[in-house]
């Protein structure tokens, strides 16, 4: 796994298999980017993807820290800005081993 984008494609296929739809890959705008934008029925799931290749500090989930959520929600608003109307919607993280064979995707990941 060498890179980003190749994590980003992992975790929007296992999604996909799971019976979410991809809308958008990287979602940038000034407060910052989404790595994946997904639908899961009614629900838009915005989902932030993270490789760890070594567990010392505390792996994928602690690097979302909340300056990184802090982030992802403003990115989240401003993509809801251009909705009418605003749908439901929740934060969804998807953690990548080194091997890329482990993923745990973590539902709610975290509130706004």
């Amino acid at each position: 796994m060498n890179s980003g984008a190749e994590a980003e494609g992992i975790a929007a296929r296992h999604l996909q298999q799971h019976g979410l739809r991809l809308l958008t890959r990287n979602y940038r705008c000034r407060a910052g980017e989404i790595d994946l934008v997904m639908q899961d029925g009614a629900m838009l799931v915005f989902v932030e993807v993270r490789l760890r290749r070594n567990p010392v500090f505390g792996g994928a989930a602690a690097s979302i820290d909340t300056r990184k959520q802090a982030k992802l929600i403003r990115a989240a608003q401003h993509y809801l800005a251009t909705l009418t109307p605003v749908p439901p919607c929740r934060f969804d993280a998807v953690l990548l081993g080194a091997d890329t064979t482990t993923i745990e995707w973590l539902k709610n990941a975290f509130e706004a």
